[in-house]
């Protein structure tokens, strides 16, 4: 793959990312690349300054950005990364999809096949949960994973 190269939105002419995921910065007139530090989630990131004030971004939104058109605007739409692996910020490695998406079982270790729902070693049943505007909701426990599934299914229609 030939790397491409995209300045960063708001930062035209000092900063710029590329289909691979590398970052380099155009100040004093010398092109430098950017060493990328991993955050406490396992995201690459890097600081980025423009009128004195630093921004610390990660890698991934800013492909998405550059390459995907990607607008951020809170947790509505979110960038994924196709692979699962968080420092694969290849632009053909990301996707733009809504938060609830990026919840979906394919995205995560989990025990059951369907979103929202989870074996309570515990409990030895099934739980389903359903997160609403950030607040986890407990829909109960069940005794096999279809039953649960159903209780997410009918909350998400009375959403």
């Amino acid at each position: 793959m030939i790397e491409q190269w995209k300045d960063i939105p708001k930062y035209d002419g000092i900063y710029q990312v590329s289909n691979l995921g590398n970052v380099k910065s155009f100040k004093f007139n010398k092109q430098k690349l950017l060493s990328p530090i991993k955050d406490k989630n396992g995201y690459y990131c890097v600081n980025l300054w423009n009128n004195s004030k630093r921004k610390t971004i990660r890698v991934h939104q800013l492909v998405a950005m550059a390459f995907l058109n990607h607008i951020p605007k809170g947790y509505k739409l979110v960038v994924n990364h196709k692979d699962l692996n968080k420092q694969n910020n290849k632009a053909d490695n990301l996707e733009i999809i809504s938060q609830r998406e990026n919840s979906n079982k394919k995205h995560l270790n989990t025990s059951s096949k369907y979103t929202g729902v989870a074996f309570h070693k515990t409990a030895n049943k099934w739980v389903a949960h359903i997160r609403i505007k950030g607040v986890k909701k407990y829909l109960g426990l069940f005794d096999n994973e279809y039953d649960a599934h159903i209780a997410y299914q009918k909350e998400l229609i009375n959403l």
